[in-house]
């Protein structure tokens, strides 16, 4: 059993680089557990290994009497003496107790008990290696599937990625190498869990500090990143240099730098857009390319509305609405992208309005109701306020005129005309619809940092979304 102990202390020494100190107090507190069952509940045992010989020694204290009553906690006067000549009545002698060959059983539990030992402190020293590592970058081999999450080993320990925190279009294969952002490090009761991430905007943020020096020297600065991963990135950048250009030096020359990010990405389209703390210079930056005629701001419930041609509605939302949306986690404020309504758009809408009402009041065909409407009779008191050849001057018969008129002053007013606008979104912002339609509207996360929602509040044309795989100058 000893020489087993030294082969067990010389692996974990030497392969997994644990101190050997810390192994030989783990083999002589496992020694100890194995003592007390061989030995009996002895006071003060103690155990001592030699971790050249692998020798174990069992020591007890004693208290020394004249006829022994409790033999696990007393010793004879005479015994006494052999251990320590100048012994006594009532005094207390530390005495060798080591069984003979240890005992078969003690010794078995001896050993399961120290590798025990020794896994928590080879558990221990990976938590210490890698609690600091939170927020980085590591890499590492695919060695299995477990339930959709995939095992990865980063040479020293093993980490999880979970599914939730995949990229959903990225595909994975046994024994690929792959990159990954630690999301965090707990010491649990089962040993140091390391959770990766490749979905979390944190990963954009450190990849960009790695490939950019003057990030990574802090003359240019990331303020928010907004995220849509295996999609859409916007990252926000500032300089504190006035002779460095933020955007300038995230693409690179020719776009090199950040096309090595997009390579790590797999393709993802990223944004680059400069920080401002004018909000509303930076929602312009944020929405580009899209241009808009006209922006109003609510400071009080942080909140935009953006009012843009037809020309520039899809490029502003976005494909599946994720322009807007993203422009939105990004800046921090509810963003509401509408369309212009031409004042003709605007008094068709209000002629259909009318028919609409001429049709629920009247309970007539849309066609006549149509032709009243574009004759200025909106309302059945309007009907009521023209003469029967007027009617007729439109195109009504007489009989159908007289039968018409009767019905309208059978009515009485008011006459509710509901609003019959059909935009899936909530037009909280009272704002008024015979100027503008609202098509979009896109609400901030808690913090820039956080992957959207899957579901857009609106969406955009596809064909008309031509936005570049990666925005910004080169440098």
């Amino acid at each position: 059993m000893n020489g087993d102990f030294l082969a067990v202390l010389d692996y974990y020494e030497k392969e997994k680089g644990i101190d050997r100190q810390v192994l030989i107090e783990a083999v002589e507190n496992a020694i100890l557990t194995a003592s007390k069952k061989s030995v009996g509940p002895a006071r003060d045992l103690r155990v001592v290994f030699d971790p050249k010989s692998g020798n174990i020694k069992a020591f007890a204290t004693l208290r020394v009497v004249e006829n022994v009553r409790n033999q696990h906690g007393e010793i004879a006067l005479n015994k006494a003496i052999q251990t320590a000549p100048d012994a006594k009545i009532g005094d207390d002698v530390e005495v060798e107790v080591t069984p003979t060959n240890f005992g078969r059983i003690a010794a078995q539990t001896a050993k399961q008990a120290m590798l025990q030992r020794i896994r928590q402190a080879e558990r221990d020293k990976i938590f210490e290696d890698y609690q600091d590592r939170e927020g980085d970058i590591l890499t590492g081999n695919i060695v299995r599937f477990d339930r959709g999450d995939l095992i990865v080993d980063l040479g020293g320990a093993e980490a999880v990625l979970p599914e939730r925190e995949r990229v959903a279009n990225e595909e994975y294969n046994l024994r690929e190498r792959i990159r990954a952002y630690v999301v965090s490090i707990r010491n649990t009761t089962h040993g140091p869990e390391i959770i990766l991430s490749r979905s979390h905007p944190g990963f954009v943020r450190r990849l960009f500090e790695l490939e950019v020096s003057e990030i990574y020297d802090g003359t240019v600065e990331i303020k928010a990143v907004a995220r849509e991963a295996g999609f859409r990135t916007k990252v926000a950048v500032v300089s504190h240099d006035e002779k460095v250009d933020p955007v300038g030096a995230c693409v690179g020359m020719r776009g090199v730098r950040v096309k090595n990010i997009v390579r790590e990405l797999n393709g993802e389209k990223i944004d680059i857009v400069r920080w401002n703390s004018d909000i509303r210079m930076f929602v312009t930056e944020a929405l580009q390319p899209a241009r808009f005629k006209e922006m109003e701001i609510d400071e009080r419930h942080k909140r935009i509305r953006i009012i843009v041609e037809e020309s520039q509605l899809s490029l502003a939302i976005g494909r599946r609405g994720q322009n807007a949306r993203l422009a939105s986690k990004l800046t921090g404020w509810r963003i509401d992208v509408e369309r212009e309504i031409s004042p003709e758009m605007a008094l068709e809408m209000k002629i259909e309005e009318a028919i609409d009402g001429l049709v629920r009041h009247l309970e007539i065909d849309r066609t006549l109701a149509g032709t009243l409407a574009r004759a200025g009779i909106v309302t059945p008191d309007g009907l009521m306020a023209v003469e029967l050849d007027d009617l007729i001057g439109i195109g009504l018969t007489p009989e159908s005129a007289q039968e018409l008129m009767a019905k309208a002053a059978t009515l009485e007013p008011p006459f509710d005309f509901e609003d019959t606008d059909d935009t899936e979104t909530e037009h909280e912002d009272g704002a008024d619809t015979d100027a503008v339609q609202q098509e979009s509207a896109a609400d901030p996360s808690d913090h820039a940092e956080t992957e959207a929602p899957p579901n857009a509040s609106a969406e955009g044309d596809d064909d008309q979304d031509r936005d570049p795989e990666v925005s910004g100058p080169e440098n």
